[in-house]
């Protein structure tokens, strides 16, 4: 036992105080510390909080990537886009993330169906007042049989795609498609397009005048907070990935669980998105399954490390507690209890 443990252990404090006493103001001394608290964390947040970015809208999608924002409308309306082809939960053209025997999402089934045809485009359109013939390409559309819709579709979207492949690969793009500098209204050359043209010019109209963004928050609930359309007409254009490019959140770096910039964001994520920059993950569209069960059974082996022989008795082999109770050993005593 050191000296002061025995000196305190013969020293009685049990007696009556003797000595002077001054006052103490434990309401006034709880108030300065929550303002001093209040004070920093206010300060604190302004100086190292995220930024209050303002959130993407279809709106701003269209005027300023009109040709990107009529791309992916009319693969909306013909129904090659990546939500249209994505499956459970939101329609039956896909099996889902799954992994071996396991396929979650396609068991759950379609939760939230979406019609990309119908609820991007044909819906929005007829919410359109005093526009005759842009109700009657609607009409003309829908009276077609399904193979002769598609036909057109395609042969619209055909030369935009050539289009945005031509600025990916950094040539010149074909001249089928223009965009007017005065009117901002995108032109297609495309023969065999039935009333598409018509449908796709009404739907960029009503995507810059902001009518789009309500009509896809349009519910029954009187909170308008399910944003599932809109988000998922804009994942399937450019503008998400355009401005998660700016920000370095496209999840191509070790950095992808930051926030917006170089603000530090969860650090706990990385356990999880180191998967995804190794194979197979990387390269896998099943990732995030693959990824949430290695997560599960890492877990699962953590929970049960005192169940595990051999993992268990790693204390008793390391005898790091012979170090940590140096003091107890030498003085002879017998092992600390578990």
């Amino acid at each position: 036992m050191s000296r002061l443990s025995q000196a305190l252990r013969g020293r009685d404090d049990t007696g009556p105080w003797t000595g002077a006493y001054a006052p103490y103001d434990l309401i006034k001394e709880l108030c300065i510390a929550v303002g001093v608290i209040a004070l920093l964390a206010v300060l604190l947040a302004v100086l190292f909080s995220s930024p209050d970015d303002k959130p993407s809208t279809i709106a701003q999608w269209s005027r300023q990537m009109p040709i990107n924002f009529v791309t992916a409308a009319a693969k909306e309306l013909d129904g090659t886009s990546p939500t249209a082809e994505y499956g459970p939960p939101y329609n039956h053209n896909g099996e889902g993330q799954h992994a071996a025997f396991l396929y979650p999402q396609k068991w759950l089934g379609v939760s939230h169906p979406i019609n990309t045809a119908n609820d991007f485009v044909i819906d929005p359109l007829r919410t359109v007042p005093n526009d005759p013939a842009l109700q009657s390409a609607i009409a003309q559309y829908q009276a077609a049989p399904e193979k002769t819709q598609k036909a057109w579709g395609e042969a619209f979207a055909k030369p935009l795609e050539e289009y945005e492949t031509a600025l990916e690969e950094k040539k010149t793009p074909t001249t089928a498609v223009a965009l007017s500098s005065t009117t901002g209204s995108v032109s297609v050359q495309a023969s065999g397009a039935g009333p598409v043209p018509a449908l796709m010019s009404g739907l960029l109209s009503l995507a810059k005048s902001g009518g789009l963004d309500g009509s896809l928050l349009t519910s029954r609930q009187f909170f308008q907070t399910d944003y599932t359309k809109p988000l998922l007409f804009m994942s399937d254009g450019g503008l998400l990935a355009e401005r998660a490019e700016g920000q370095h959140l496209l999840g191509e770096q070790w950095g992808m669980m930051n926030e917006t910039g170089s603000y530090p964001g969860q650090v706990w994520l990385w356990l999880y998105t180191l998967w995804y920059q190794v194979e197979p993950f990387k390269s896998s569209e099943n990732a995030d399954i693959l990824v949430m069960l290695v997560m599960g059974a890492l877990s699962l082996a953590f929970i049960c490390i005192p169940l595990i022989p051999g993992v268990r008795d790693l204390p008793r082999l390391i005898p790091i507690h012979r170090l940590i109770w140096r003091e107890h050993y030498r003085a002879g005593g017998p092992p600390p209890a578990a």
